[in-house]
């Protein structure tokens, strides 16, 4: 059926008259609501003029401070409203600054409440000046800075907390770590005996260790070694390493027995799918009687070799080639070498935290190496115990940050005697 042509009409005029009426009602809304747009806006607003007395205020923002609009307006000055060190701030930064550059933002201030109370406010004002340039009104915004405020206390907690922590774990570390090494070496007579441990990093336990302790019969024995890894697992490596070796020493003193007996002890407790293992190398000393000075017999498990420095001035490595890594396999092979120690030698035993450390701030194929320490020796011999481990804290101190690795070090000179240092 068609429609009548009145009704057709009536639909047009109502369907025109709907967007009509709906485009009327946004603009009264938006004619009617800018006051309240300015009074009941989410942040505040101020209006002062130039000599900083308030001339006009938001609802919001005496909501905020509990103040009345009359309490305010021709009463009291922007400045009032701040805190004593706020308002110091104000007069010395804030004002000059704004006077200078008409507009200043994104400072952080605090204001005083009616009741006493502070708060915490980012405060943005710019200068409307006037057709001669002269400033007219200073206009204000205020946004509520209390959550803000807020989530910088608690994360400021959380990072003293985390600092507090942090020292902890550090002291912890440092315990820990002393544990693993002796308080003081044997006294050895006639030997002059001297060690180092150069902490990497204070946030990990390293796992380098040495030590020098006395066996039956006037021998002693001496071991230097390295745990892979860091951290407590490493810290276990390293406390058993050391008590096995010490163990085994007095069971069986040949150095050869000694790693041979901590291999199967690290072979059979971290076997499987977390293998653990360490670089050692075990001496034993005997006085010679017969040509002065001491034997060293040394038997090595894939740790770097000992620098030897002797009395006429050369330096040359005890090769130990072959010498397998500990804890690995169920029979590592285990390399031994033997030589004399004259009076005016020293031999130098050190982790290869040394040897690996970067000797400039970029990194890459920039490591120490056993040539430089091959002629770092060459250049200290001869020298004692004590000058040794002086020269080589020196090294470590010069690389830096360039030490990436804990690094032992562990020294033996044979004193020449009077009549023989007059020869």
């Amino acid at each position: 059926m068609c429609e009548t042509g009145d009704a057709a009409d009536s639909k047009h005029q109502t369907g025109d008259q709907r967007p009509a009426d709906e485009a009327a009602r946004f603009s009264d809304l938006l004619e009617d609501s800018a006051e309240d747009l300015y009074e009941h806006a989410p942040c505040g607003y101020l209006s002062t003029l130039p000599d900083g007395r308030i001339a006009k205020v938001n609802a919001t923002l005496l909501d905020w401070l509990g103040y009345e609009r009359g309490d305010l307006v021709g009463r009291m000055a922007f400045s009032d409203l701040l805190t004593v060190g706020g308002r110091l701030y104000h007069e010395t930064h804030f004002a000059p600054l704004l006077r200078m550059q008409g507009e200043i933002s994104g400072v952080a201030l605090e204001l005083k409440a009616a009741d006493g109370t502070r708060l915490p406010v980012m405060v943005t004002s710019t200068v409307k000046t006037g057709s001669d340039g002269q400033p007219l009104l200073i206009r204000t915004t205020l946004f509520d800075a209390r959550d803000r405020r807020a989530y910088e206390t608690e994360l400021l907690r959380a990072r003293h907390e985390a600092d507090r922590e942090r020292d902890r774990l550090k002291l912890l570390n440092t315990t820990l770590q002393k544990t693993l090494l002796p308080p003081a070496l044997a006294n050895v007579p006639g030997l002059d005996v001297a060690a180092h441990y150069h902490i990497a990093s204070v946030d990990e336990v390293g796992g380098d260790f040495y030590d020098l302790f006395p066996l039956a019969a006037g021998t002693w024995g001496m071991f230097l070694g390295d745990v892979c890894g860091k951290g407590a697992p490493a810290a276990a490596i390293t406390s058993l390493a050391r008590y096995t070796l010490r163990a085994a020493a007095v069971y069986n003193p040949d150095p050869a027995a000694v790693l041979a007996n901590l291999n199967t002890v690290l072979n059979h407790e971290y076997s499987g799918t977390d293998p653990r293992f360490c670089t050692v190398i075990f001496g034993l000393l005997t006085p010679d009687t017969d040509r002065g000075g001491f034997r060293v017999t040394l038997a090595s498990g894939g740790h770097p070799p000992a620098l030897l420095m002797r009395a006429d001035g050369t330096a040359d490595y005890l090769p130990t080639p072959g010498g397998q890594l500990i804890g690995v396999l169920p029979d590592a092979h285990i390399s031994t070498t033997s030589v004399h120690l004259a009076p005016g030698d020293t031999l130098l035993l050190h982790t290869d935290g040394l040897t690996e450390a970067h000797t400039t701030v970029a990194s890459g194929d920039d490591r120490y190496g056993d040539d430089a320490l091959l002629d770092f020796g060459r250049s200290l011999a001869p020298s004692t115990a004590s000058d040794t481990i002086d020269a080589v804290r020196a090294l470590l101190a010069a690389f830096g940050t360039g030490v990436d690795d804990d690094t032992a070090v562990l020294a033996i000179h044979v004193p020449r005697t009077l009549s023989e240092e007059q020869q």
